[in-house]
């Protein structure tokens, strides 16, 4: 007969978080390579039941849903952010200065944004929507058929709005 591995803080650690996934006893000592008895005596221990573990699993999957529609709506406003600052690309620019020996506040009207103003929009862009799709990947398996076609769609546009053919 084989002598007992001690219980270590991280053996406890992990009943703790596979308990708060749902996870059941047996499948917990399947998972640590316990015997059923060491995990009750872990999760006593730690003040934990597993009587509970079905509303454990429950509050657990509402929880995934609540941040999974929380990224869908985060995702929502970035996309809005990039299409809002993809418009600004050809339209006219506001610039303004504070400066001089009297430290007059000045602005002028500019037909549309600088050549770096323009790169800075589209990397504002590009950010938006890379981010938007991290947090809510496209519906096909690697995702290129739609970024794909959305970063050809935009640099049509911009390319239509220029004259450059």
């Amino acid at each position: 007969m084989g002598k007992a591995r001690p219980v270590t803080d991280e053996d406890r650690q992990r009943v703790r978080e596979l308990h708060a996934d749902g996870k059941g006893r047996n499948e917990i000592a399947e998972l640590l390579g316990r015997s059923g008895r060491t995990i009750s005596t872990i999760a006593k221990d730690l003040g934990l039941s597993f009587a509970r573990a079905a509303e454990v699993r429950q509050a657990t999957e509402i929880r995934q849903a609540d941040l999974e529609a929380r990224r869908t709506a985060f995702a929502i406003r970035l996309q809005d952010i990039a299409e809002r600052e993809a418009n600004k690309i050809d339209k006219p620019h506001t610039y303004f200065d504070w400066g001089g020996k009297d430290h007059d506040f000045d602005t002028y009207e500019a037909p549309e944004p600088t050549p770096a103003d323009k790169r800075a929009l589209m990397a504002t862009v590009a950010t938006a929507v890379d981010r938007s799709l991290k947090l809510v990947p496209p519906k096909d398996e690697d995702g290129s058929g739609e970024v794909g076609s959305l970063l050809t769609s935009l640099f049509d546009r911009l390319r239509e709005r220029h004259g450059d053919h």
